[in-house]
C-alpha cells in the first residue's frame, strides 16, 4: 500500500473552528484557518483553566504571545478582561483573530 504524497485537506475546508465557553461570549462559534500545529485549547481544558483563573481575570491586562486561534484570548476577554495583547506569527491566523474581534466590536484589544 501506497502513503499518500499529499496532505489531506482540514477537517471543515480549511478552516477550524472554536467556541467561547464563558463570559459575555458564551456560546459564540468562530472559524480559523487551519495550518500546521495551529489548534484551539480544547473546550474543557479552558474550561477548568478558567476556572482556576476566575479570581485573577475580571479587569486585568492578558497577553496571549502564541496566540494562535485566539482561544485562550477570546475567552479572557469575554469573561471580563479589561483589555489585552494577542501576538502570533503566523499571517492569516491573525487576520482571522482581527476579523473576529472587529465583529465583537471590541476596542480593547490588539
Amino acid at each position: 500500500m501506497s502513503k499518500p504524497t499529499a496532505k489531506a485537506p482540514g477537517r471543515h475546508g480549511g478552516q477550524g473552528q472554536l467556541r467561547i465557553i464563558g463570559g459575555e461570549w458564551r456560546s459564540r462559534r468562530f472559524v480559523f484557518p487551519d495550518g500546521p500545529g495551529l489548534r484551539p485549547t480544547p473546550d474543557r481544558v479552558r474550561e477548568t483553566l478558567f476556572n482556576w483563573l476566575a479570581p485573577y481575570v475580571e479587569g486585568a491586562r492578558v497577553l496571549d504571545p502564541f496566540a494562535g486561534s485566539g482561544a485562550l484570548f477570546l475567552e479572557a476577554l469575554s469573561r471580563g478582561a479589561r483589555e489585552g495583547l494577542a501576538l502570533d506569527t503566523n499571517g492569516e491566523a491573525v487576520a482571522a483573530l482581527r476579523n473576529h474581534l472587529d465583529a465583537l466590536k471590541t476596542g480593547t484589544a490588539k
